[in-house]
């Protein structure tokens, strides 16, 4: 599986911003995905997770009730609204592919992760 993480920017505290992969290479359905995040001198850290059945939406409680991670199975892509943005979200955003093996699981370590994209850049100013 191939991943291309797209959507970030530079936006004002409280502004709004869609971060978008986009999966080849085999049967994107068929797995679980996952955001994370490394912020600049930090560990990456696990944002949102949704399962290859599209149900079960998770996040960290640091993003809960401002993210929404959602997926289109019938375009390849997996999204992260994010609404409400604080400087302390700034960081580069990460989307990853589960491993099969997890997917009964709920996906929020990095070890239960196959697959993972470039990375995109959110900056939010204060």
């Amino acid at each position: 599986v191939q991943l291309q993480a797209s959507g970030g920017g530079l936006v004002r505290a409280g502004g709004s911003l869609r971060l978008s992969c986009a999966a080849s290479g085999r049967t994107f359905s068929r797995y679980g995905m996952g955001w994370f995040r490394q912020a600049p001198g930090k560990e990456r850290e696990f944002v949102a997770t949704i399962s290859w059945n599209d149900d079960n939406p998770y996040y960290v409680d640091s993003v809960k009730g401002r993210f929404t991670i959602s997926r289109d199975n019938a375009k390849n892509t997996v999204f992260l609204q994010m609404n409400g943005l604080k400087p302390e979200d700034t960081a580069v955003y990460y989307c990853a592919a589960g491993n099969l093996r997890y997917n009964l699981e709920r996906l929020t370590e990095a070890f239960q992760y196959d697959y993972w994209g470039q990375g995109t850049q959110v900056t939010v100013s204060s």
